[in-house]
């Protein structure tokens, strides 16, 4: 079985090579930068493998044979913990523009390995924290006032369904017809993530799945991948936006997801967690009538855009 997977991975690289190669014309991924309302097309780390694995038909065979599983993102988690992934760390910083005076360790040569550069920490006060509803993380945020409007943004929409997703009929029934946010992190982001708003917390609830990217090149296709993916959901209890769901989840790569919060009362911009190596999301999802999105953050998702948000940014009021 271990040889059957070394030989699909190299099927897998030579593969996607010779077809990238065929194939030049990538699709391009637009957002909106929220500060200067500027449309921007986003670098994507590994464009032209996702391309293959998520549109060929020999790249879906091989992603469902070997990417998906957990021995694939194992192995990658491990050497981004080994000091030689360290390497790469500056001329990763230098090709994503990435503010390091923003971060506790600014000089890249005291960080030992990738993973420790990649779940970095912030200084004291580089994320203002919000008056009111706030970003839990640094991303591309897409905001959906009601389910019912996701199908009008992910071209196969209908595939997502809080049953799949929570594995709870309780929690089903909660927020069926209430609202989500959904919150990308790419592999340049900071990836620590926080409390959107101060209330008790739950303790986290592990969800078994797959290890699938959440590039958006990934997800045009389909929602459904979060139904399949590695998973970890806490409830926030608050007195302003009702029981928000704060659902963290894995990736193709993310070796782990770290919670480092204790269950009980948490303040707003205080850490939960953070996630190893790879991309990765966070999905809130609210009570029916218990919040407003800002509508910046409306408008731009119902334009088929995603908007870049920071941890702490204001994304929504409470109805209370």
């Amino acid at each position: 079985m271990r040889n059957l997977s070394w030989a699909l991975l190299l099927l897998a690289f030579v593969s996607c090579r010779q077809e990238g190669e065929a194939d030049k014309k990538m699709e391009t991924i637009k957002y909106i930068e929220r500060a200067s309302g500027e449309l921007k097309t986003e670098n994507i780390p590994s464009e032209g493998m996702l391309h293959w694995l998520y549109v060929s038909d020999t790249g879906k065979l091989t992603l469902n044979l070997l990417f998906k599983r957990k021995v694939v993102s194992a192995l990658g988690g491990w050497y981004m913990n080994t000091r030689w992934s360290a390497r790469r760390t500056a001329d990763f910083v230098k090709e994503h523009r990435i503010d390091m005076d923003e971060y506790a360790v600014s000089n890249v040569d005291d960080y030992k390995t990738f993973n420790e550069f990649f779940y970095r920490k912030l200084k004291a006060g580089a994320r203002p924290i919000g008056e009111h509803l706030v970003s839990p993380a640094d991303g591309k945020i897409l905001v959906f006032p009601t389910l019912s409007d996701v199908d009008s943004f992910f071209v196969k929409g209908s595939e997502f369904t809080l049953q799949s997703f929570l594995c709870n009929d309780e929690l089903t029934t909660k927020y069926a017809n209430g609202s989500m946010a959904i919150v990308r992190l790419a592999p340049p982001d900071y990836h620590r993530y926080h409390f959107p708003a101060s209330g008790t917390a739950s303790e986290s609830v592990k969800i078994k799945g797959h290890y699938y990217s959440v590039s958006p090149l990934a997800l045009r296709g389909s929602l459904e991948i979060f139904c399949q993916n590695k998973r970890e959901y806490t409830t926030l209890q608050t007195t302003e936006y009702g029981d928000i769901l704060i659902m963290d989840v894995g990736a193709t790569m993310v070796g782990s997801i770290i919670q480092t919060y204790s269950p009980g009362r948490v303040e707003k911009g205080s850490e939960k967690g953070y996630f190893a190596f790879g991309g990765s999301t966070l999905v809130l999802l609210f009570e029916a009538g218990k919040i407003s999105f800002d509508p910046d953050l409306v408008q731009h998702t119902q334009n088929g855009l995603e908007t870049t948000i920071r941890m702490g940014e204001n994304i929504a009021l409470g109805n209370q």
